[in-house]
């Protein structure tokens, strides 16, 4: 897909964020794109707003930019096995390189821990390398350098997949199958990634598409009031912006595409994140229909508005001051 497909959607539905997906290669082609996603901005269609434009680039299998101008990455388990300095190197590089090409926001790091008895059972995080360590402390302790580093670098993060994708077998993405997780609970030790790096500040943080009985046995995190409300920012203390993971994923697509939209912002999410790009109008104009019919989601939409945009003032893609 090429960045000027999404130019209807941006003047019409008034679409504000982007996402790299796919594998893109070569540093001049992202920031062409990049560039061209930020030269739709305009009074009408976003308000003068800028884009946040997000890539996943942990390291490993999973790094969508790659070729020239973008070092090849370690996993994640390699990283955690590396000494903090040369870790924090590594999370520079990224951050220079995504900076370097207009991308503003890294779709990491991954704060999911897998136990570690058998670890490559879990179908999407083990079996792949992208947790930091098999031991939640040690996990929590990468993840902090990890945003810290960026951050300082001016690359906003988002920890992900809240409240963990380490204990289920199913790759969310994929199946509806094996996405149940009958351990964590909302004091669970496994938590404690995705606290060190709120605490470490990542403004952003991605929910995962899995059940979790302990917490909710009704609802997908996604879709979770419990998970995002009283776990995230209650006990948590999260102010920023929750992003769902792909509401494309199989473990959602049984429902229509606007009302996964409309469910997670119900449930207190911030920005409905899909990887079918012709999706995103059936979730706009759900959105828009649902908070002109009912003042209590239309609250909901707007403190999101105001999470999203203190994220944008922060990372500079606002006209306001972030001090």
């Amino acid at each position: 897909m090429s960045a000027s497909s999404l130019d209807a959607m941006i003047a019409q539905q008034h679409i504000g964020n982007m996402f790299f997906i796919g594998g893109w290669r070569d540093a001049a082609t992202v920031r062409q794109a990049t560039a061209h996603v930020q030269a739709q901005v305009s009074p009408t269609s976003t308000a003068g707003v800028r884009f946040l434009v997000a890539a996943d680039q942990e390291g490993g299998q999973v790094q969508q930019l790659k070729g020239a101008g973008f070092t090849p990455l370690p996993s994640a388990l390699q990283q955690g096995s590396m000494s903090a300095a040369d870790r924090a190197r590594i999370a520079a590089t990224i951050a220079t390189e995504l900076k370097a090409v207009g991308v503003n926001l890294d779709l990491a790091p991954v704060a999911d821990t897998v136990p570690p008895d058998n670890p490559r059972s879990n179908e999407p995080i083990g079996r792949w390398g992208r947790q930091y360590a098999n031991d939640p402390t040690k996990a929590a302790a990468a993840v902090s350098e990890v945003v810290r580093t960026m951050q300082a670098g001016g690359l906003q993060t988002a920890l992900k997949h809240f409240p963990g994708l380490g204990r289920v077998t199913g790759n969310t993405d994929f199946t509806s199958t094996g996405i149940v997780d009958s351990t964590t609970t909302a004091d669970d030790q496994y938590l404690d990634p995705f606290a060190a790096g709120i605490a470490s500040g990542s403004g952003v943080v991605m929910m995962s598409s899995a059940y979790y009985s302990r917490m909710d046995p009704a609802n997908q995190a996604v879709y979770s009031p419990t998970i995002i409300g009283t776990v995230l920012r209650g006990k948590l203390g999260f102010s920023g912006v929750v992003v769902s993971d792909d509401l494309n994923a199989v473990a959602v697509r049984g429902i229509p595409a606007g009302e996964r939209a409309v469910r997670f912002v119900r449930a207190g999410g911030d920005i409905a994140l899909t990887g079918l790009a012709s999706a995103a109008p059936m979730m706009a104009r759900a959105l828009v229909t649902q908070a002109a019919n009912d003042p209590a989601f239309a609250a909901k939409v707007d403190a999101s508005v105001k999470r999203v945009l203190t994220v944008k003032t922060r990372a500079g893609l606002t006209s306001c001051s972030a001090g």
